[in-house]
């Protein structure tokens, strides 16, 4: 395995594989153009990672994909050249580049659950673009997913290609997705936040992947991420950007030791928000002895949790472990087979369309991601309006104001009223997501990692912006997450889920402090630490051990 961090003085010219020169790209809004990327250059060598790293907004996911020679509806490239391998994409016809994107150059993008075609198999849309290169048969492809989906840790390696995007968690069709990017052995991956959606322990095993198939098969790699400790591990070289200029550039070890920009050493230092926990006797919600199963499969054992009133309970565990699950029992949208769930000292109903509107009303619920829970085609004024009008009644200039009121609750203003989602960065769609969820004058939001996408500045005040809010209106939070920072900052207790049951909880200082059980200590110890030799130091203690400490889930 290749670490991270190597120094790349050993490359030449002969290496060189991209070489982007003074790129400037502008976007459309608001009736002009905005410049997005400021004449930002960018070299990278075959088998070299290059981490792209900065706050939302700064244009990292912009600056990957013209890389490829490929700008977003609404954008356009102003100047510069994307130099691929001797030819230039920047000014190079769609219908040429379609022969480049897929095969030589793969795009692993943030959202997988809005990337895949939901009426397709996993294993034909695995091997689509490694079908039109045309140099192996379609049963030398499928076998190859198949030992990629093995590679990728996923379960059920060898009959997990047969199920569709819908029957299978967001953990591992961010996997899926990974491994479709390599299926043709491309030049270039770029990876756009490719382990935001996955929980620690699964994380560690997918970036061991990841870089050992791009060491493996020499492919050069621009990985974007929030995440700082995660790019210590992958990059060779980092670059900051912000505002669609680059801070600083430098390998990865010199970075992380000695970076020379202010705005460079306030990303290293921003994640220090850690809420006291607070108990609670006033249960709001209590979960007790509920199973659960999708078909015939069951999927939830025996699972109880109590959320006092005005309080945050964080559900952590990896990906399958059955925290979104829980959360769609409470919501009654999987009506459980035993066990009940109980509101105020009311048992609810089983099926959501057999609750009344103020028992919906007094839960909402905030998703992941945003791209995918707002509807592309409505204003923000429409999306936060339509629940102020269902479950309130507001109408017209009644709802207008109360709209603007909760844009400012959230830290926005009047300006975002009339803008569509694609007008808004990912943090500011989070932020509309929320007040959406606060227009109904809820009791309790369960929010299913709201936090995980977003860039670590963007994150911190996202849940400055919840605690905030739970203050003022004593709203109670259950949230589910992967990342145990976010667990620090905002819980007041942590119930730890694995398999589907609940294999400890309490209070935050009480579970985070040792002695732990077998599964909280794997997921403690997996999460990354800002150390260019953390992955490689925990792979081989693993080793040493004799367990990996690596489960696949389903």
């Amino acid at each position: 395995m290749k670490p991270a961090g190597c120094a790349m003085s050993d490359r030449t010219s002969k290496d060189l594989l991209l070489d982007m020169k003074n790129v400037h790209i502008e976007g459309f809004a608001d009736e002009r153009w905005h410049p997005i990327i400021k004449g930002v250059d960018l070299q990278l060598h075959r088998g070299e990672v290059l981490g792209l790293i900065g706050e939302s907004g700064a244009g990292k996911s912009t600056l990957g994909k013209a890389a490829m020679g490929y700008t977003q509806p609404g954008c356009r490239f102003t100047g510069g050249e994307v130099m691929f391998d001797g030819q230039e994409l920047s000014g190079m016809k769609v219908k040429d580049k379609r022969h480049i994107w897929g095969t030589r150059i793969s795009y692993v993008a943030q959202s997988a659950a809005a990337s895949f075609n939901p009426a397709h198999r996993l294993l034909d849309q695995t091997i689509r673009a490694s079908k039109r290169v045309g140099d192996r048969s379609e049963q030398v492809l499928k076998s190859d997913a198949v030992d990629l989906f093995r590679r990728l840790n996923l379960p059920e390696p060898e009959t997990i290609g047969n199920r569709y995007p819908h029957q299978v968690s967001g953990g591992q069709l961010q996997r899926v997705m990974t491994a479709m990017a390599m299926s043709p052995r491309p030049d270039l991956i770029i990876f756009d936040e490719p382990t935001t959606a996955l929980d620690v322990t699964t994380q560690v095993e997918v970036l061991s992947s990841i870089r050992d198939l791009v060491a493996q098969f020499n492919t050069a790699a621009i990985y974007i991420t929030h995440d700082l400790a995660v790019v210590a591990q992958m990059a060779d070289r980092i670059k900051v950007l912000r505002y669609g200029e680059e801070v600083e550039q430098a390998e990865t070890r010199t970075m992380l030791s000695a970076p020379e920009q202010d705005y460079t050493k306030s990303l290293w230092s921003v994640r220090s928000l850690e809420k006291p926990e607070k108990t609670g006797d006033d249960i709001l919600l209590s979960i007790d002895n509920i199973d659960a199963a999708y078909g015939s499969s069951k999927v939830l054992h025996d699972v109880s949790i109590k959320l006092p009133r005005g309080r945050t309970v964080a559900v952590v565990g990896e990906s399958g472990s059955g925290k979104s699950t829980t959360a769609r029992v409470i919501t009654g949208l999987l009506p459980q087979l035993s066990g009940s769930v109980t509101f105020d000292g009311t048992e609810m109903p089983r099926r959501l369309r057999d609750r009344s509107k103020e028992q919906l009303r007094r839960i909402q619920m905030i998703y992941q991601m945003a791209d995918t829970a707002m509807n592309p085609r409505q204003t923000v004024g429409e999306i936060i309006g339509r629940p102020l009008e269902f479950y309130l009644g507001l109408r017209g200039k009644a709802q207008e104001k109360r709209v603007i009121e909760l844009l400012e609750m959230i830290e926005l203003d009047a300006s975002f009223y009339d803008r569509l989602p694609d007008e808004l960065s990912g943090g500011q769609k989070q932020r509309i997501c929320i007040a959406r969820a606060l227009a109904a004058e809820p009791d309790m939001i369960i929010c299913d990692e709201v936090t995980s996408a977003l860039d670590q500045i963007v994150q911190e005040g996202i849940l400055n912006l919840l605690q905030r809010l739970q203050d003022e209106f004593g709203i109670a939070y259950l949230f589910i997450t992967h990342d145990i920072a976010t667990v620090r900052a905002i819980s007041d207790e942590i119930v730890v889920m694995w398999q589907g049951k609940v294999v400890e909880q309490g209070m935050k200082q009480e579970i985070l402090s040792p002695p732990h059980p077998a599964y909280s200590e794997l997921l403690l110890s997996s999460v990354p630490e800002m150390d260019p030799d953390w992955l490689n130091n925990l792979l081989a203690r693993r080793e040493t051990d004799g367990d990996t400490g690596i489960k696949a889930q389903d």
